[in-house]
């Protein structure tokens, strides 16, 4: 059997008792009810988003991994599912933008409480304020599992076990379906892969009356044990009997994707840039002195304005650069124009003079030659 080194993030029984939100007076059935919660959100969303299936389960493997050293009375579970499926659509090297992220809990989160299905505005205060929660729920991630984000499902196995153990086509289906379920229990934080992989197999089998070998034992050639079989059958068992999860306002915070008490006060927009035909606009803002929280969110806005700066910058340098090389050009074909003019000049002055000889030699001779008729004559007389 190949294992993974770094797959260890698994926790006890006694650790999961303990855990921080029993710690903050939240009992076990909330837990587990925000949990599915927090896991079905995961799964519609990735439906919604177009994600494969395994990007889904590792968002759910996330969300399980994350509150087990968190609360949910200190980190809301709609934050941190949108989170989860982030991170994991990275992780599964299917990426979907921030912006397709929020506004798909958004809108979920609308048809969920009844609420008018209103479009999230990506240049409004309220988006910009999710989208750094977006990104600090995702740090936060990080940092409580030591930027180890490695996820064995046990659907990899699945097809392995049943090809060895001769089974119909159809228990591969079931089995698919039941490790799909499990994600939205505490198996995978509990078990390794291969023993949840076992149990399905045999919830499988069981379901289909189909006998699997028992001597020697099946299992023990997957490196499972029976205990842990019957703990993944009896989890999903007690799935199955729960009701449709419902969201449990538990959070300190209160914030959601439709609610949070600084949108209902009126406030300025965040200040944008509009560029019209080249030029650059700056949008009014009376009040000058902006808080913490809004200089965080016009961050992103500077560094666009900084960069349209500097290319604009770069452009009037070339076109200066352009216009001196144009110049240095006029310039030489104006001395070219001045040399030829005066070589003309010079032609038609060399020409005129020559003319003038060409007359006076011609006049010369017509001279000459009267005077010479003039003589003769004068003999004959």
């Amino acid at each position: 059997m190949i294992y993974t080194a770094i797959d260890t993030f698994y926790v006890t029984d006694e650790q999961l008792q303990n855990s921080p939100s029993r710690s903050d007076g939240i009992d076990e059935t909330t837990e587990t009810t925000l949990r599915i919660y927090g896991c079905d959100l995961i799964q519609e969303s990735g439906i919604l988003l177009k994600l494969p299936q395994a990007v889904m389960a590792t968002g759910q493997v996330l969300l399980h991994r994350f509150y087990c050293k968190k609360s949910f009375a200190r980190f809301n579970v709609k934050r941190v599912a949108a989170s989860c499926v982030w991170l994991a659509s990275k992780l599964e090297e299917s990426p979907r933008k921030a912006r397709q992220v929020l506004i798909v809990f958004h809108r979920m989160e609308c048809r969920r409480e009844n609420l008018p299905v209103e479009h999230l505005d990506p240049f409004s205060k309220k988006y910009a304020e999710l989208k750094m929660d977006l990104n600090k729920t995702e740090r936060h991630l990080l940092k409580e599992m030591g930027f180890i984000c490695h996820v064995e499902h046990p659907h990899k196995f699945i097809s392995n076990y049943l090809a060895a153990l001769e089974t119909p086509r159809e228990l591969t289906q079931e089995a698919w379906n039941l490790a799909n379920d499990s994600l939205r229990t505490t198996l995978c934080v509990r078990f390794k892969s291969e023993v949840v992989a076992c149990g399905v197999v045999y919830a499988a089998a069981r379901r289909f009356q189909v006998p699997l070998p028992e001597n020697p034992p099946w299992w023990k050639a997957f490196d499972a044990d029976i205990a842990g079989i019957d703990e993944v059958c009896k989890v999903l068992a007690h799935l199955y009997s729960l009701p449709k999860a419902q969201y449990i306002p538990v959070c300190r915070v209160g914030d959601s994707f439709t609610t949070n008490k600084s949108w209902d006060s009126p406030s300025q927009p965040v200040p944008k840039y509009a560029y019209r035909g080249g030029g650059k606009e700056k949008s009014q803002c009376p009040n000058r002195s902006l808080s913490i929280e809004q200089n965080q969110v016009g961050n992103g806005t500077r560094e666009r304005e900084r960069d349209d700066t500097e290319r604009d910058r770069d452009k009037s340098n070339d076109r200066g650069h352009r216009s001196k090389d144009k110049g240095k050009d006029s310039g030489g074909h104006s001395e070219k124009l001045k040399r030829h003019s005066s070589r003309d000049r010079d032609y038609h002055s060399t020409s005129y003079s020559r003319e003038k000889d060409r007359h006076r030699i011609q006049h010369s001779c017509q001279s000459s030659v009267l005077r010479l008729a003039n003589v003769s004559w004068a003999n004959e007389i």
